[in-house]
């Protein structure tokens, strides 16, 4: 696929509220595509943010949340099969039909982006839905994590943290999270490419989003909307990211 205007949305992490405050500003973006760099549907509001993607011919990246829902729910087959109250509650809100979806959606996309060049876009990295590449990761796992890979742009996400970087003669890029940005302060993080790398920042009604969290029911409430208003600062999360370079 070739493109003028690509928009990067990922980790939503079922905050419906953010991502409708991000459809709306795309409205003025008109993208040629957009691309879901994974785990849309893990946290508070699954079906409801699948919903406002529906029909919008959006490209989808698979993440390990994506990921753990359909396999974690294979697991729960086993009458006898171990899992945390949080994790059997997101079984639950998702039904088979959304397991399908998630459970078919490709590891990397690809796309080619006028004025930029080949663009690989992918969850963690384009060798683990579960590495952490940060502005900080040495150029030896740089390049480790993207051996046999030829596009000019790798685009990631799973840190919560929006970068760009030049290394490798090439350019890396994460377009932070729309649901749960870890960037010091609140809002729905996201990007454009084309014809440069445009990174953006969305404000939404974050008493709004609490609300519709608490109605959920999900177990891990009162953290996650703790962290929506108080978010941990790109500095901390890098320094951890880096010293785990891979997590779940």
């Amino acid at each position: 696929m070739r493109a003028r205007r690509v928009a990067l949305i990922a980790d939503v992490h079922g905050n419906a509220v953010a991502l409708a405050a991000v459809l709306h500003d795309l409205e003025g973006v008109q993208p040629d595509a957009v691309i879901h760099c994974g785990d849309l549907t893990w946290g508070p509001m699954p079906n409801e943010t699948a919903d406002l993607l529906e029909g919008l011919g959006v490209l989808y990246v698979r993440g390990n949340a994506d990921r753990a829902v359909v396999e974690i729910a294979e697991r729960l087959h086993d009458p006898a099969a171990s899992a945390t109250e949080r994790e059997r509650w997101m079984v639950e809100q998702h039904g088979s039909e959304l397991r399908r979806a998630l459970g078919a959606f490709p590891t990397a996309v690809e796309v080619t982006v006028d004025a930029l060049g080949d663009v690989l876009c992918c969850h963690g990295s384009p060798r683990s839905d579960e590495e952490l590449l940060t502005s900080a990761t040495s150029e030896s796992r740089l390049a480790e994590a993207t051996t046999g890979v030829a596009a000019d742009v790798v685009v990631s996400a799973h840190t919560h943290v929006a970068f760009e970087r030049r290394a490798l003669d090439r350019t890396f890029v994460n377009p932070g999270s729309v649901g749960m940005p870890y960037e010091g302060r609140p809002g729905a993080y996201w990007a454009v490419l084309g014809p440069g790398i445009e990174h953006r920042r969305t404000e939404y009604d974050l008493d709004e989003a609490e609300r519709c969290y608490r109605l959920s029911g999900d177990p891990l409430t009162d953290e996650m909307v703790d962290v929506l208003r108080h978010p941990p600062t790109p500095a901390e999360v890098i320094a951890h990211a880096e010293a785990l370079a891979f997590s779940g």
